[in-house]
């Protein structure tokens, strides 16, 4: 069940009670696609630097090791030992970004050939759903179709069409899952996710189309963005889909982004977040502050006895300087990628803290200004 605590502006200060515990938002979901976070973190140091929400992809623990195997050994939770929520990614996004290896999408689903070792696979709505049980994530996502930013109405309206329709049987085949003797998680929820590309009226009547069904879903997702349009779009089509989506159900900006898109995003009203950038941008050195984001492979850093972030609490900064760190990536050392991710996912999640503790004192809007302030001081050195 989903909490409205308060607004500011479009902002939304919420909670969101689930079987596995109460998630504070606005909130960042840490991506472990495989049941792990690239960079050699375990679920251990997920709980040591503020995880609420783990992300996990549909398709790729389908690949390996395989749902029926997450399953028999008690589901996802148990599997990664991770007593928190989980959200799973519902396949729909490997139908864009899987384009070379899937054939051509079909009213019943998509056939895909494994990255893995070649075969094939065919996902649809029923499909995800039950390798979405299987897992027992807290939360699912509806299985869609993300069509490229800058295709054509001509492409996008009837993909919008047969997403709405993939839903309605999304909702059915998971409402029949939740209710099998030998399902895991019988309370698993269900987002419903609104496409359109960067076409107004098409995303406007999409919001409008899928939230009509908010009393079988549990929140809605914005899917479809930071896929090649510019975050201005992005922005704008936020502006114009999310005050047609449900205000008291949470909502969901998949895939994004930067802090700077997550301090626009949460003024627009968003309440979920994820990205692979904190723990891509770490595994290369890159290292996010309040000051901007800084490149731990400059010369530079070589003899800088500072921390990381010289305000930040995590781990990495609590214990070890921005020069012991650049030598470990120069040397190629793992734990010199290990410590950059942990200090990333770190600082996301302590933003979110930050963002929901301005919301709580009514002042989101200076937190805002201040923040994205100092990023672009540092992006103009």
């Amino acid at each position: 069940m989903y909490k409205l605590i308060k607004t500011e502006g479009r902002a939304k200060r919420g909670e969101l009670t689930t079987v596995h515990g109460t998630i504070q938002t606005p909130v960042f979901m840490n991506v472990g696609t495989a049941g792990a976070i690239k960079g050699a973190l375990s679920s251990l140091d997920l709980k040591d630097i503020g995880t609420q929400v783990e992300l996990s992809n549909t398709y790729h623990l389908h690949v390996r090791p395989g749902d029926d195997v997450v399953y028999k050994m008690g589901g996802l939770h148990k599997f990664m030992n991770w007593d928190r929520p989980i959200l799973t990614d519902s396949g729909g996004f490997q139908v864009f970004s899987l384009t070379a290896l899937r054939g051509k999408i079909k009213e019943e689903g998509v056939t895909f050939q494994s990255h893995v070792d070649g075969r094939k696979i065919f996902m649809g709505p029923e499909e995800s759903m039950q390798i979405q049980s299987h897992l027992a994530s807290t939360i699912a996502m509806a299985f869609d179709e993300c069509p490229p930013a800058k295709a054509e109405r001509a492409y996008i309206a009837p993909s919008v069409d047969r997403t709405t329709r993939w839903l309605d049987r999304c909702i059915k085949e998971m409402q029949r899952l939740n209710s099998l003797e030998e399902t895991i998680n019988r309370n698993q929820m269900l987002f419903g996710i609104n496409q359109g590309g960067i076409i107004d009226d098409i995303r406007i009547d999409h919001a409008k189309e899928i939230s009509e069904r908010q009393e079988q879903l549990d929140g809605f997702a914005v899917g479809g963005l930071a896929v090649g349009e510019s975050h201005e779009e992005m922005y704008h089509i936020l502006d114009v889909t999310v005050p047609y989506l449900p205000k008291n159900k949470p909502t969901y900006l998949m895939g994004v982004g930067t802090p700077e898109n997550i301090l626009e995003g949460v003024d627009r009203g968003i309440d979920f977040f994820d990205c692979v950038l904190p723990a891509r941008n770490g595994r290369h050195g890159h290292v996010y502050t309040n000051a901007g984001k800084l490149n731990l492979w400059n010369e530079k850093y070589m003899l800088d006895e500072r921390p990381i972030g010289v305000d930040c609490g995590c781990p990495t900064c609590r214990s070890f300087s921005r020069a012991y760190v650049r030598h470990l990536l120069k040397a190629k050392e793992m734990l010199g990628m290990r410590l950059c991710v942990i200090h990333n996912l770190y600082y996301y999640n302590h933003l979110m803290e930050e963002i929901r503790n301005a919301l709580d004192a009514g002042n989101f809007a200076a937190y805002k200004k201040m923040r994205l302030e100092g990023y672009k001081e540092q992006n103009n050195k």
